[in-house]
């Protein structure tokens, strides 16, 4: 049954979230069944931590131009850092990064860390709600994806999820967030593909028993997705309590530090031997229109605050990686919606811009190093002038697939909707490692092939005898071709689908008989 069916015959919920004691896990699956078996995940235990500066980090504030310097002081002469103050950057000496960011520049310079310019995106889009979106879902900005990137990933690895999870292959989350709410970037075609905690050491101690059955009524399907929302929630929140509760965090997390406390639960979540493979965290307070620094002192203020807290948050979260014996597995990178305007306000502040610097950080990045070019400040700067996008966000995405999870460039293309060039963010390119493939082992009632394909395709499907209703739905999850509505025997099944007006891209097969609904996807090139 379909969640939205769900929430509308039960109108008294808005959304079902899993409340477990402070241990707040969001499993929303809708229907929860629909992701059809395809290949075996990609063999590797590499862990990417996504962190989120929401609000719109001032790049110009974070890591500024030196041989810029004289042009930008003049456009922010109210907000600009002083050129004696800067932290110096090995190798590169008309760069500096702003005085709270010492963790960071130990971290650079250790070749621990990498930094990437005037990263962006094309027609940027300077609302919070929209840019956001771009970035979480991958699209271009006229593009509305109902999907975000994270969750296209692991769909990509997992298909079949959630039936038959949590099992012994996968006993874990696909994707974790700390914090209260589910980034978009975990959507997936049908679902969500991660979960939310909290507080993890609070175990969730479940009755066992047996329950009744549930009545062959609209009211007993409402009550299974009740139960299997529920039997999730009480299978991850176990497993993830376990597993922050086997390890003891390195002494080098700073106190009073939001930022620090989310990253030291990861750290414990990935030793403590969770198979998750991504782990999202955000910080917010990045919308600094007014106040951003001190007036008598520019090296103070809110943004030096919140760059002091990401700086010593990541020293301290890679600190305990080393600790841990786990930092070769994990590498992490910086998201924020857009950058700053290159004129500051009159308010001491900066306004929405476009292209800003993003970080990448680990043993195995191309650390002590930056990508691209310094941006080119004017003498005449305009209060609406921005910075030039160089490189798409995608290619970074790119090159975290491909050299970090280790996907063909085919299944690349098919998350990111679009071929992008890779850039160097990795010390050697992939190289997988030595843990089993998670593969679910149950029934698969859907396939489709050649994929990807030119024209057109074949849809195999089975079916357990009755109506067997089989669509084609986009990125946006609109329902473009009706493969099949109608009453089938038991059987094995093929239908051809001529696709020969579509667009390129990715597109989803969805089949639905009785409760159960699977998908997967297929890529026209």
């Amino acid at each position: 049954m379909k969640r939205r069916q769900f929430l509308k015959d039960t109108a008294t919920f808005s959304m079902l979230p899993m409340a477990i004691g402070s241990f707040p896990l969001r499993t929303l699956k809708e229907g929860s069944i629909w992701h059809s078996l395809a290949a075996q995940a990609t063999n590797t235990d590499h862990v990417l931590v996504v962190i989120e500066l929401s609000g719109g980090n001032d790049g110009l504030n974070t890591i500024l131009p030196i041989d810029q310097y004289s042009n930008l002081s003049q456009a922010r002469n109210n907000v600009v850092i002083p050129q004696n103050k800067l932290l110096a950057l090995t190798g590169y000496n008309n760069n500096g990064l702003h005085p709270s960011m010492t963790g960071m520049q130990t971290m650079f310079n250790e070749g621990k860390m990498q930094i990437i310019q005037n990263v962006g995106y094309n027609n940027q889009n300077f609302s919070h709600f929209r840019s956001s979106d771009i970035w979480l879902s991958a699209s271009d900005s006229n593009e509305y994806y109902s999907t975000g990137f994270l969750g296209r990933y692991l769909n990509n690895e997992y298909p079949n999820f959630p039936v038959g999870y949590p099992n012994n292959n996968m006993p874990d989350p696909l994707g974790i967030q700390v914090g209260s709410f589910l980034s978009y970037a975990f959507q997936g075609p049908s679902s969500p593909m991660g979960t939310t905690i909290s507080d993890p050491s609070y175990v969730y101690n479940a009755t066992n028993g047996i329950q009744d059955p549930s009545p062959s009524n609209c009211a007993g399907s409402q009550l299974d997705y009740v139960r299997l929302v529920n039997n999730q929630a009480s299978s991850y929140s176990k497993v993830i309590a376990a597993a922050a509760n086997k390890v003891n965090s390195h002494s080098a997390y700073p106190a009073n530090n939001e930022l620090a406390e989310k990253l030291k639960v990861v750290s414990k979540l990935i030793k403590g031997g969770l198979k998750t493979r991504v782990y999202f965290v955000s910080l917010g307070g990045f919308d600094t229109h007014s106040n951003q620094t001190d007036k008598n002192d520019k090296t103070i203020g809110v943004h030096a605050q919140l760059l002091k807290t990401l700086s010593d948050a990541i020293k301290a979260f890679q600190t305990d990686l080393a600790y841990q014996g786990i930092e070769d597995r994990v590498m992490g990178m910086t998201i924020s919606e857009f950058g700053r305007r290159i004129k500051s306000n009159d308010s001491q502040g900066t306004d929405h811009g476009s292209a800003a610097p993003l970080f990448t950080f680990g043993k195995n990045v191309d650390g002590g190093k930056i990508i691209g070019t310094n941006p080119v400040i004017s003498a005449s700067v305009g209060v609406e002038d921005n910075l030039p996008m160089e490189f798409d966000f995608r290619q970074v995405y790119a090159s975290v697939l491909e050299d970090w999870f280790c996907l063909s460039k085919t299944d690349v293309q098919a998350v990111l909707q679009k071929p992008f060039n890779k850039l160097n963010v990795f010390k050697t390119s992939c190289n997988a490692v030595g843990v089993n493939s998670y593969k679910y082992s149950g029934q698969s009632l859907v396939s489709a092939y050649p994929n990807p394909f030119q024209n057109q395709f074949q849809v195999k499907f089975n079916s357990k005898g009755g109506l067997t209703e089989i669509d084609v739905m986009n990125l946006m999850g609109q329902v473009i071709h009706s493969v099949t509505n109608e009453y089938y025997d038991k059987g094995e099944y093929e239908k051809t689908i001529d696709a020969s007006a579509w667009a390129s891209g990715t597109y989803f097969v969805r089949i639905k008989q009785n409760e159960l609904i699977q998908s997967v996807s297929v890529v026209k090139l």
